[in-house]
């Protein structure tokens, strides 16, 4: 019992160690980056004013700071959020509807891949008129570049769902609802949380694209104007806040992740 104690101890301080190593070299990596982009604009070997320089974003998000920079993050997110959520919501209820009426999800597999190959910037004159010029039209266009992966991927892990549980469990006289909540929901949670962290990047790719069409705030309209303008050092301090909100996103979706695991198992 005491050695496999020890060797339980032994192989989670490696583990530990491992992470440890792991975040120093992608620090490293970060830094490294930096100062050789830092460095390279310095000796004229890049063209600060096309790439910019992290000096020269540092200043402008300063800058910015003080005046309207949260207020444009702060409606990104917001849109970014608002479009995840209904998405997700929505992408589940479908693909529910899908399993529970395999004809109807017979009948949908060809239009779900038209409709997912079908790059939906193209709708955007469309949408702008159905919901208007406004935060309702960026949150559309989110909603539709997400909505149809979410509704793929849990269709694709629901009909791959372990037969011999769904047949197990019917013989103990489940009903379709019961096989749904006890076998088939529990069994694609990674699915699930699969198919979350790939729509946070779609959401915020809708969420731009909007912003880009039609919007008065937000970073995607920073960039448009930044652009105007030849301002380089905004766009790239644009993109950089929302590798940053991506990153964020993604780490809240991997720590609920954990969470329902966690108490998936303690209810077992």
């Amino acid at each position: 019992m005491k050695n496999n104690l020890s060797y339980r101890g032994q192989y989670l301080l490696a583990v530990k160690r491992r992470s440890r190593r792991v975040l120093c070299a992608q620090l490293s990596i970060v830094v490294l980056f930096v100062a050789g982009w830092e460095w390279l604009a310095l000796a004229g070997f890049v063209d600060p004013f096309i790439f910019s320089s992290p000096s020269r974003i540092a200043d402008i998000t300063v800058t910015m700071a003080q005046t309207d920079l949260a207020y444009h993050i702060l409606v990104t997110v917001l849109e970014t959020v608002i479009g995840f959520a209904l998405g997700v919501v929505l992408g589940l209820i479908i693909a529910t509807w899908l399993w529970f009426c395999p004809f109807a999800g017979s009948v949908a597999a060809p239009f779900l891949v038209v409709l997912h190959a079908l790059p939906k910037i193209a709708l955007g004159p469309v949408i702008i008129v159905w919901a208007g010029a406004g935060m309702g039209a960026i949150i559309v266009m989110a909603v539709a570049i997400s909505l149809i992966v979410t509704v793929l991927e849990l269709s694709g892990g629901f009909a791959s769902t372990d037969s011999a549980l769904i047949a197990t469990i019917k013989s103990f006289g489940a009903d379709k609802k019961q096989i749904f909540l006890k076998v088939v929901l529990p069994c694609n949670l990674p699915v699930l949380f699969q198919s979350l962290k790939v729509n946070i990047g779609l959401s915020l790719v809708g969420v731009i694209a909007g912003e880009f069409l039609v919007s008065k705030a937000g970073l995607g309209y920073l960039i448009v104007y930044a652009g105007q303008v030849f301002r380089m050092d905004m766009v790239m301090m644009s993109v950089i806040i929302l590798g940053v909100i991506a990153f964020v996103m993604y780490r809240l979706v991997g720590i609920a992740r954990q969470i329902a695991e966690k108490k998936i198992n303690h209810d077992n």
